[in-house]
């Protein structure tokens, strides 16, 4: 029977995060269940950063964004004996189970400890939207309207000066933030790991636009497909147009969490306890057609994220 379950975010930090903790030691106490704080994510707790949560600790940081757990990179929690070390920290006190939330990096440590006999369970919460057995990741939403709100900024600026505006938006291998939130904001252009373009072609289409009379435009491109600030100059000396370029940035991972977030953040918080309890282990939760399911850890690890649905790649290739 699981009565104390140890709770930690880890990898980068997304809006909605504090959201899933407070719900975690919510449903805990509703439970009878005790809930204890990681800090700093895998390194907290092999460096045994461990500390109960009560309810007041919580009750007020739902609408907080980062993580006040904290969250940190350690990859050397890939070796055994620094696992094994962090299993002992959660024996001294009896932990019976861990609820890790971030990203695919944080399964992966997830399912390395569930195979050496620590019941874990993921919740997913990442705003490049990248993981496997969900729709959609806690963060994502929030991230979404921070890119239109910046992208609606920036094309202020661009029209005022007939320029074309190049901005570089997070999801690292995925194109999900990029895809949805150039519709919503009305890109021009639109450049995604799907459906990769060479800088040859988008000038070519470039081109066509300012033989249509448009003064100025904006393109969307997702992080690492190009050097945008190299792009921005081949451009400009393409077309004799103003070309600039603009990282978005971190400014895409921080802020309060839009209500979405919140509520998503809490139904997976809850359901995540309640299977734990239930007796499942080494899963991951996700949300289906707005039902709250959960999958194999390694199942998800196994396979690569696909956009959100075909319906918003076929729209995307219809407007841009």
């Amino acid at each position: 029977m699981i009565k104390k379950i140890g709770v930690l975010t880890s990898g980068g930090d997304a809006p909605g995060m504090n959201a899933v903790i407070r719900g975690i030691v919510i449903t805990g106490k509703q439970l009878g269940i005790e809930i204890f704080g990681i800090k700093d994510g895998f390194l907290g707790l092999y460096k045994n950063k461990i500390k109960k949560l009560k309810v007041s600790k919580v009750f007020d940081i739902i609408n907080k964004g980062g993580t006040f757990l904290g969250s940190s990179r350690f990859p050397q929690f890939k070796k055994k004996k620094k696992r094994l070390i962090a299993i002992k920290n959660l024996q001294k006190r009896n932990i019976d189970a861990l609820i890790i939330i971030g990203g695919d990096g944080s399964y992966a440590g997830a399912q390395k400890l569930n195979e050496m006999g620590i019941s874990c369970i993921s919740i997913p919460s990442t705003i490049d939207n990248d993981v496997v057995g969900t729709d959609y990741t806690i963060g994502y939403y929030t991230a979404l309207e921070t890119i239109v709100q910046s992208i609606d900024k920036i094309r202020d600026t661009s029209a005022s000066h007939n320029r074309i505006s190049i901005v570089e938006i997070m999801g690292r291998n995925c194109g999900d933030l990029t895809l949805l939130s150039s519709i919503a904001s009305g890109c021009e252009f639109l450049v995604i790991p799907e459906t990769k373009k060479s800088k040859e072609k988008l000038l070519v289409e470039i081109k066509k636009r300012i033989k249509k009379r448009k003064k100025h435009f904006v393109i969307a491109i997702t992080e690492n497909l190009y050097d945008i600030k190299f792009l921005a100059k081949y451009i400009e000396k393409k077309t004799n147009r103003e070309t600039r370029a603009t990282i978005l940035g971190y400014i895409q991972r921080g802020g309060t969490p839009v209500v979405y977030d919140r509520i998503l953040a809490s139904r997976m918080a809850h359901y995540a306890v309640e299977i734990l309890k239930d007796g499942f282990s080494g899963k991951c939760i996700g949300i289906k057609k707005e039902k709250i399911i959960h999958t194999d850890i390694k199942k998800s690890l196994k396979n690569k994220k696909k956009n959100s649905t075909r319906y918003w790649l076929n729209l995307s290739k219809k407007l841009f």
